[in-house]
């Protein structure tokens, strides 16, 4: 079994301590440098080729979409291409009307204000937030009881951009404030490859054919574990190849941290075994696998399982959960055996 956290996986999507000192430098500046989601650039650079064009801030825009795929990045280039300074808070840190108030009234006149996971604003600080966002205005409570009086501050224009994992989280009301929603998707392998074999550049790390490839296909469609990755092998590569990076020395690496060709570590392998080898392949309820592995039944449905299922390994039916035919083949098991003691 497995007893470490979710939150020390390689191939966990989520920020980790040591990503933001690295993903800061290898942070693409404009939309040019910024590889993949083009429908989002295109539509962005018309959008803030516009506003430019009326010298006026943006409209407030919200992105949504799984962890680590570029969300903070797009709302640090839409500020500079904008030539506007940004302030950068999350939805937990605001926890009292005033904190959002400090901020608000410390913004310059085309500032962005960058929240991420807003969906975790509790409402309090969302009825603060909706004037703020449409009249450039602050209404401020003075007093209690009968004798309290509301008192409005004007602020400048400014510009908020929310990003959330949890689109369907965010209030109506929130979300119909925003005049631009844009969601990211996964990226493609060749998007990926790019990816890598820039961030390789940027960190001054030599890579001969295939080593960006062999990266690229095991980082789960997400730059964020792609860079991952690539510290790791770097690592390695220190030790072990001088430095330079072969496709065979990428490949030792990140066998080495237990990351398969497709992406899946042994937790995600683990749960596809219980399934297979203990519930005969299922169906089996998701109680069922958190209880044999010793995890949070939370877990295994918001971390683990969206990545099995987007790889056709796991179904999700009426009945429970099922490893699929792709899921026997990955593991090298045999279904009709399976399929056998399942009818016994």
């Amino acid at each position: 079994m497995n007893d470490k956290p979710a939150g020390v996986r390689i191939v966990n999507r989520d920020e980790q301590t040591e990503d933001k000192l690295l993903d800061t430098k290898l942070r693409p500046q404009t939309l040019a440098e910024y590889i993949g989601q083009g429908q989002v650039k295109d539509n962005l650079a018309i959008f803030l080729q516009a506003a430019k064009q009326r010298h006026e801030p943006i409209e407030h825009v919200l992105l949504y979409g799984p962890p680590g795929l570029g969300k903070t990045t797009l709302a640090h280039i839409i500020a500079k291409e904008m030539e506007a300074g940004i302030k950068v808070t999350s939805g937990p840190a605001i926890e009292r009307a005033g904190d959002l108030a400090a901020i608000l009234t410390n913004l310059e006149p085309g500032d962005i204000l960058f929240i991420d996971e807003i969906h975790r604003l509790n409402k309090i600080i969302e009825e603060v937030l909706y004037p703020a966002m449409e009249e450039s205005a602050l209404d401020l409570v003075i007093g209690k009881g009968p004798s309290a009086r509301t008192l409005r501050l004007d602020l400048p224009r400014f510009t908020l951009i929310g990003a959330t994992t949890r689109y369907h989280l965010i209030s109506g009301p929130l979300r119909n404030r925003f005049g631009a929603t844009f969601r990211l998707n996964f990226y493609s392998p060749s998007e990926m490859k790019q990816i890598v074999e820039r961030s390789a550049k940027l960190i001054n790390l030599k890579l001969e054919p295939g080593a960006a490839t062999a990266m690229a296909d095991r980082s789960r469609a997400t730059p964020r574990i792609a860079n991952r990755l690539l510290r790791r092998v770097r690592d390695y590569a220190q030790v072990k190849g001088q430095g330079v990076v072969t496709a065979d020395l990428a490949q030792a690496a990140l066998d080495q941290l237990a990351v398969d060709p497709v992406g899946l570590d042994d937790l995600d392998r683990q749960i596809l075994r219980v399934i297979i080898e203990k519930y005969k392949g299922g169906p089996v309820g998701v109680s069922s696998i958190a209880a044999a592995l010793s995890e949070e039944m939370g877990a295994i449905e918001e971390i683990y399982e969206p990545f099995l299922m987007q790889l056709g390994f796991l179904a999700r039916t009426p009945r429970g959960r099922v490893a699929t035919e792709a899921a026997y083949k990955h593991l090298g098991l045999d279904e009709t055996k399976s399929n056998q003691n399942r009818l016994v």
